[in-house]
């Protein structure tokens, strides 16, 4: 196996969630990300943990539940790790599990020079930017957005909590993605409205190099979508859920410095210079949207203010 994996799925297990050696492990994987499972139960086995290793046939779209038989099943782990094509974050299954103690990270989509790259980090400085961002966000009641792309949105964040995924899941019920680095909040429904320029990356469609996605936010639902293939496939991924799928679901500032925007969502989010927006289901950051579908997609160099202080400035964290 490659080593500089093998070192990656390491620190996952023992640094990000604190794995000890008598403590019950699974990994649940599907086939498009049997390496990173493999590397992740190898690397708890060369240490001594019994754990356990299980691959599910892949889901057809994010926030899709799992097989209904590993409800119940992932309750009895101290720790789990989801490297899988599609996100298992947002399924009540990972929620359950959590809130019965379990320490739980998804990975999904993860490819291995994600792993290798975004994981060898400082994740306790990634941490302290991940926790200050999602203070401000939670004390804040207003978000203003504005690129030099076009994007100028207004969300309303009153009353709604904002979550540091710092990658460190050491407590009972802690959750996050791996690689990590964020500060996020579910903004209110039904009250966000202008108009985003995706340019970085979207959910399902991948990097952005050649023309962007051009959204516009109504009440706080995305009502039309433009710019070309890439809306017409993003907007034929989020059709066949209905309305809920279009709710604007989350607000998300990048904090990780090892992080690139090469296409793959997982690692994008996490960028410097960069935010995230997501249509969809928002249940698992205290939302009251649930529906089989999160997609996010990225900005470049946004200026972002929380009730007139500047957060961000054309992608510089002022914090």
């Amino acid at each position: 196996m490659d080593t500089d994996l093998l070192s990656a799925a390491r620190i996952a297990l023992f640094d990000c969630m604190n794995l000890k050696k008598q403590e019950k492990l699974l990994v649940l994987t599907d086939e498009p990300c049997r390496e990173i499972g493999f590397s992740l139960w190898s690397a708890a086995k060369e240490n001594g943990v019994d754990a356990i290793i299980t691959e599910i046939v892949p889901r057809d779209s994010h926030g899709e539940e799992p097989p209904s038989q590993l409800r119940e099943f992932m309750k009895s782990f101290d720790v789990i790790l989801i490297p899988t094509s599609k996100s298992l974050s947002h399924t009540d299954s990972r929620r359950e599990a959590c809130k019965h103690g379990v320490r739980i990270a998804t990975l999904p989509g993860i490819s291995k020079e994600t792993m290798i790259r975004a994981l060898n980090a400082d994740y306790t400085k990634i941490a302290e930017k991940s926790k200050k961002v999602a203070k401000i966000l939670s004390e804040g009641t207003e978000v203003r957005i504005q690129t030099d792309k076009g994007t100028y949105l207004t969300l309303y964040i009153d009353g709604r909590e904002g979550f540091a995924d710092t990658g460190l899941n050491h407590s009972k019920g802690d959750f996050s993605n791996l690689p990590a680095g964020e500060g996020y909040i579910a903004p209110l429904e039904n009250r966000a409205h202008g108009r985003i320029v995706f340019d970085g990356s979207m959910s399902g469609v991948g990097i952005l190099k050649d023309e962007v996605i051009d959204i516009t936010v109504e009440a706080g639902f995305a009502t039309i979508l433009s710019g070309g293939k890439g809306a017409e496939q993003l907007k034929s991924i989020l059709d066949p859920h209905g309305k809920a799928a279009f709710n604007l679901a989350e607000l998300g500032i990048g904090t990780n410095d090892k992080a690139l925007v090469v296409g793959n969502i997982l690692e994008d989010e996490k960028a410097l210079k960069t935010i995230h927006i997501a249509f969809g289901d928002n249940k698992s950051m205290g939302g009251n949207v649930r529906v089989a579908s999160h997609l996010d997609g990225v900005i470049f160099n946004p200026t972002l203010k929380v009730d007139g202080k500047t957060i961000l400035e054309n992608g510089e964290l002022l914090i």
